[in-house]
């Protein structure tokens, strides 16, 4: 699978962890920064995470900062994409199955480094289920 990464500097380390366990299970992993822990501001990274996922040049896209509320509010102002704030695997799983979420969005200051790798396999593995929850996520997009 081709994953589009991006965080603020408060996400910066978990993002490093998490690109280096992805490429290890064998995904492709595009990095759009930060590179540092230096202060920066989301909006600069969550949209061209955002912009991979629309034009299908990644299947999912993963957005990391302290609370995960910034950086998703800002992918979700994007036409297409489903940012969820994911803090526990079922909230993962859920976000999957009954929202097709393409881009999950990490709180790195509210969750462990296992938690946030456990969150991103269910993500990963888990597949939207259709059927009713189909018709509702066709209403998001606002035209």
């Amino acid at each position: 699978m081709k994953i589009a990464v991006g965080s603020d500097h408060a996400g910066f380390l978990l993002k490093q962890k998490l690109i280096k366990l992805l490429e290890h299970r064998g995904h492709q992993v595009l990095d759009l920064g930060c590179h540092s822990e230096d202060s920066i501001d989301y909006p600069d990274y969550a949209h061209p995470v955002a912009d991979e996922v629309l034009n299908n040049r990644v299947d999912k896209g993963i957005l990391i900062c302290g609370s995960g509320n910034g950086i998703s509010m800002t992918a979700n102002k994007h036409q297409g994409i489903r940012c969820a704030l994911c803090w526990n695997p079922e909230i993962a799983s859920l976000a999957r199955q009954h929202n097709d979420a393409n881009i999950v969005s990490l709180p790195a200051r509210f969750i462990s480094d296992e938690e946030a790798f456990e969150i991103t396999d269910i993500f990963l593995s888990t597949s939207f289920e259709g059927g009713r929850h189909a018709n509702r996520v066709a209403k998001i997009n606002c035209f």
